[in-house]
């Protein structure tokens, strides 16, 4: 990301040592007796309530029950059956609203099992000892094209290279791993983890990733259709919605997106600039993101501005509350209207909102915060189709990720009716795996 000049921006805000301690490990892995305690308060349950609750339908109950037994490998197996990319889900995935808020323990008592510490567990248990737990099928001599190398692209190559067909997974970025490797906090990923697990998903065999290659550019849906047997689409949203209001383009103003790549590609994240006064407008993951590593980074005050109430905020409450204990403030029922400053950010004005007859209004009371730089996170947008039928402003798809267009398949965040988690696009690029899978093999 350019940094443009500003006078309230600087690096090495904070020295090596404690910039260290910020970005180290959100949660650190749990020991071997750790694990233990923690599998012993599972129920079992039959008919668990947490699977349901797993967009991937990973049987929790039988994971945790064999780590409880000593057999932690057998765990990361019932777990990469349905997530392949377990290991980063269980370090991303909200499982706070997700497996953990319907545990039986959660409801019974205010404290769930520790599911998503426990997968953690399993999974790199298996990724640390270097061994992949599949062998790839005989080769149906079948060609498959992906685009795009986030959770959704990868789960599906590694179902369809297990399954025997060759794939060739084409990604814009020079690193594979899409959201993993470029849009989440650092401290929830550390230890080059993404970039590791690429790199062992692929140990599967029969995975060619060619990076650098985007679609509009460099490939064309028509010549990936004649080229292979099959297409499946897992492109992401690459563009970033404006705040469209005066003053947008000024100097200081910068897409989150951007800074939170930057910051996770940074070799020494003291020479990454950060404002003094950083203000987020949005209410989601990126938002918290963006506003958290800012504060690690030693902004002195950040405010998260969002446009309607908490409840609201796509952002999990735990989420929330990690920005709020960091010393984020958040400030709700905000919405900005300008951008002032003399070339750069000195000042966004934001306009006070209420819920009327069910539409957010502005009710003319404005405010101004003091803001040396300002980050977008309102969205993201599709930068890119293919000509296909659009459902919105997503591509849209039926059954298990098939498009308007015969051959061609889309899942993740690019797909219409996804929820824009990390474990709902490995759910969607393993379905659509299968079907794809079905298709070829079946003819039909």
């Amino acid at each position: 990301m350019a940094t443009p000049f500003t006078p309230g921006i600087a690096a090495g805000r904070l020295p090596v040592d404690e910039i260290e301690t910020n970005f180290a490990d959100l949660h650190a892995p749990l020991t071997g007796h750790e694990a233990a305690v923690a599998a012993d308060r599972c129920y079992f349950c039959h008919d668990a309530p947490c699977v349901t609750a797993c967009p991937t339908d990973i049987d929790i109950p039988l994971f945790i029950r064999q780590i409880s037994t000593g057999t932690p490998e057998a765990a990361a197996k019932t777990i990469f059956d349905q997530n392949i990319l377990g290991g980063m889900c269980a370090r991303v995935c909200p499982t706070e609203d997700l497996c953990e808020q319907a545990c039986v323990r959660e409801m019974a008592e205010g404290k769930p099992v520790e599911i998503g510490r426990l997968q953690r567990f399993a999974t790199d248990t298996v990724m640390a000892a270097g061994v992949h737990p599949y062998d790839r099928a005989a080769a149906t001599g079948k060609t498959v094209a992906v685009v795009g190398a986030g959770p959704a692209g990868l789960a599906c190559a590694h179902r369809l290279a297990m399954l025997g067909h060759d794939v060739t997974v084409y990604d814009a970025m020079p690193k594979a791993g899409g959201l993993n490797e470029y849009g989440i906090a650092a401290y929830k990923s550390t230890d080059n983890f993404a970039a590791k697990e690429v790199d062992w998903l692929c140990q599967i065999g029969g995975i060619t990733i060619k990076n650098g290659t985007t679609l509009g550019q460099d490939l064309t849906l028509d010549g990936l259709a004649d080229s292979f047997d099959a297409v499946f689409l897992g492109v992401g949203l690459g563009g970033v919605n404006a705040l469209g209001i005066s003053g947008d383009d000024k100097d200081g103003v910068a897409d989150a997106v951007e800074f939170i790549e930057s910051l996770r590609q940074s070799g020494d994240l003291t020479t990454l600039p950060v404002g003094r006064n950083v203000v987020v407008i949005g209410g989601g993951m990126t938002a918290v993101d963006a506003a958290v590593q800012s504060k690690l980074l030693g902004a002195e005050s950040v405010t998260i501005a969002y446009r309607r109430g908490r409840d609201a905020m796509s952002a999990s409450r735990y989420e929330q509350d990690l920005a709020a204990s960091h010393g984020v403030k958040l400030l709700f029922n905000v919405q900005p209207v300008a951008v002032h400053g003399n070339g750069a950010v000195v000042e966004i004005e934001v306009e006070y909102t209420a819920t009327q007859d069910g539409k957010l209004v502005g009710t003319g009371e404005t405010t101004r915060l003091p803001a040396d730089q300002v980050f977008r996170a309102i969205g993201q947008t599709l930068t890119t189709d293919g000509g296909l039928e659009l459902a919105g402003r997503k591509i849209a798809v039926t059954g298990a990720g098939r498009t308007s267009r015969s051959g061609i398949w889309a899942g993740g965040d690019c797909a219409a009716g996804g929820d824009d988690l990390t474990v709902t696009a490995v759910a969607e690029g393993r379905d659509a795996a299968m079907d794809i899978h079905a298709t070829l093999i079946g003819g039909s």
